[in-house]
């Protein structure tokens, strides 16, 4: 079971490398990998779980983010409402985002990260609309469009697997600072 010792912090250097793709059919050490990551998003989203084993929230996790060079993420956006299915869940192998809108989303709130423990203000710009190709654990591959808060998200862990961390597009000079064509998501 991954918990919150095995995510490497800000500083590692596998935050800062780009990961290496993923061949099929999966090894069964990378099977492994995207059932033990997905479970972690889902305790993690379990109050009794987090709090028995000290998770912290997470609604998406990569591979480098446990120190390990592997094109695999895992998403788990829940849905609008409680009892809802989630709106995201999948673990994504090797994907890549192949197009993207020409309009710019950031969250309300900046972006957080579980390999981040402190509080870093500042908007996130990213695009509100992006096409992202991937394989799943079966080796099928997708084409899939996504926008609002899950292509926020989606684009977050992404940059995981290119050695780039979320703080790298706030603006220095004035976090806050947003061009008016900027949606921002609450």
């Amino acid at each position: 079971m991954i918990k919150m010792d095995d995510v490497v912090r800000e500083g590692h250097s596998a935050l800062r490398t780009k990961a290496e793709e993923i061949s099929f059919p999966l090894t069964e050490e990378n099977q492994k990998l995207a059932a033990d990551m997905m479970e972690f998003l889902e305790n993690s989203q379990d109050d009794e779980l987090a709090e028995k084993y000290e998770l912290r929230a997470g609604v998406g996790l990569a591979a480098p983010q446990l120190a390990l060079s592997k094109r695999m993420i895992a998403l788990l956006i829940p849905g609008e409402y409680e009892d809802d299915p989630p709106a995201l869940k999948q673990v994504m192998i090797n994907p890549k985002v192949i197009s993207h809108s020409v309009e710019s989303a950031c969250l309300k709130d900046g972006e957080g990260c579980l390999s981040v423990d402190r509080e870093i203000p500042g908007f996130v710009v990213r695009h509100s609309r992006i096409t992202v190709t991937y394989f799943d654990v079966n080796g099928t591959s997708y084409k899939k469009r996504f926008k609002g808060y899950p292509a926020i998200v989606l684009q977050h862990e992404i940059d995981h697997l290119n050695g780039v961390m979320f703080y790298d597009y706030i603006n220095e000079k004035d976090p806050f600072a947003l061009k008016d064509e900027v949606t921002i998501i609450e």
